[in-house]
């Protein structure tokens, strides 16, 4: 018996064709593969609930050990590879490491997004564009959502507010007349 093809979910189809945008913009990019697409969705993401409150695809991101990764990302690649509108090119290096290449055989779909959410992944994809899988992914591990979280476990968007930076006198100033306006003990 033929099984039918995979169909995405419905709240899948956006991670779809922003893996297929970001696919596409870094096609000249030499660091480009499967760690780095998770971090700039993940960075993507996180940053348009950050400024925005919402983020651009819906996905739930789990913490891995090389970083955050969308949890369906594997099952929607896998889709887009059946209907022939992704292949996944590895890439060998010297080191004898090997790089898997997301290859866009197709054009995304923007209308499913607004200028500005594009103008966010244009701005993380220029952001990361000269640092490896790696470097990338130390990058991420520095979020606290991720440093908060065991392997498997979903981050949280709202972590993204979180910082482990000691804070300012300016801050610590500040913090002090909020508590004092409303009528609490600063310590």
């Amino acid at each position: 018996m033929k099984l039918p093809p995979p169909q995405l979910r419905e709240e899948d189809l956006k991670l779809a064709e922003l893996i297929l945008y970001v696919s596409h913009k870094c096609t000249n990019d030499l660091y480009f593969g499967a760690t780095k697409l998770n971090k700039i969705l993940y960075f993507s993401d996180f940053f348009a609930y950050g400024n925005w409150g919402k983020s651009i695809t819906g996905a739930e991101y789990q913490n891995l050990a090389n970083g955050p990764a969308p949890r369906h990302l594997l099952p929607v690649r896998e889709t887009l590879e059946y209907r022939k509108e992704l292949a996944i090119q590895p890439v060998r290096f010297n080191s004898g490491k090997t790089q898997h290449r997301t290859v866009p055989l197709r054009e995304p779909d923007l209308s499913l997004f607004s200028g500005q959410e594009i103008a966010l992944v244009d701005d993380v994809i220029k952001m990361l564009v000269n640092m490896d899988a790696q470097a990338t992914s130390d990058l991420s591990h520095r979020m606290v959502g991720w440093k908060m979280t065991a392997v498997g476990e979903t981050i949280p968007y709202a972590t993204i507010f979180l910082s482990n930076e000691p804070l300012s006198d300016a801050e610590i100033k500040r913090g002090q007349e909020i508590a004092k306006g409303l009528g609490m003990v600063a310590a």
